[in-house]
C-alpha cells in the first residue's frame, strides 16, 4: 500500500478513537487523502507460560472491535475509499510504523490501555514523539481537565 494521500487513524473501539474516526472523515477531503483505519492487537507478554496462547481470540476480539468502532462513528456509510487493517504488535509502534509518510496520523488520547502497568495515553505519546508525519490527538468529551495557569 502506497503512504501517500493517507490519513492514518488508529482505533482501539474507545470513544476518542471514535471521534478520531470522525474527526479524519471530516479532514481528510482537505488533504487530498483516504482514510486507513487501523487496529493492533497482540498477546500480552505476562500471561506467556501461563496461558497457550489463543491468537485467533485477541484477533477476533480486535476485529470486532474496529468493526464496531466504524459503525458507531459512520453508521451504515462508511466514507468512500476508507481501508482497514489488523495489525499485530504493539500498538504504538505499529500505528508509527504505518504512519510513515502519511498526509496525517489521527489517535485518540486515553484508549482502552488494557493491560496492567501499561501507562493510559502512552500510545498517544509515542506517537507524537516519533512518527514522522504530523500527528493530532483527539479527547473525548470530559476526558481531559482545563488547567489553570
Amino acid at each position: 500500500m502506497d503512504t501517500e494521500g493517507k490519513v492514518v487513524v488508529g482505533v482501539d473501539g474507545s470513544e476518542s478513537s471514535i471521534q478520531a474516526l470522525r474527526l479524519a472523515a471530516r479532514l481528510a477531503p482537505a488533504l487530498d487523502a483516504r482514510i486507513h483505519v487501523v487496529a493492533c492487537w497482540d498477546f500480552p507478554q505476562m500471561y506467556a507460560g501461563y496461558i497457550p496462547p489463543d491468537f485467533a481470540a485477541f484477533e477476533e476480539a480486535a476485529a470486532k472491535n474496529l468493526a464496531e468502532a466504524l459503525t458507531k462513528a459512520f453508521g451504515p456509510e462508511a466514507p468512500e475509499g476508507l481501508s482497514q487493517d489488523l495489525v499485530r504488535g504493539p500498538a504504538a509502534s505499529k500505528l508509527v510504523e504505518t504512519g510513515a509518510g502519511a498526509a496525517l496520523l489521527v489517535v485518540g488520547r486515553r484508549g482502552h490501555g488494557g493491560f496492567l502497568g501499561m501507562h493510559l495515553g502512552s500510545v498517544s505519546s509515542a506517537c507524537v514523539s516519533h512518527a514522522d508525519c504530523p500527528v493530532l490527538v483527539v479527547h473525548s468529551d470530559g476526558s481531559h481537565r482545563t488547567h489553570h495557569l
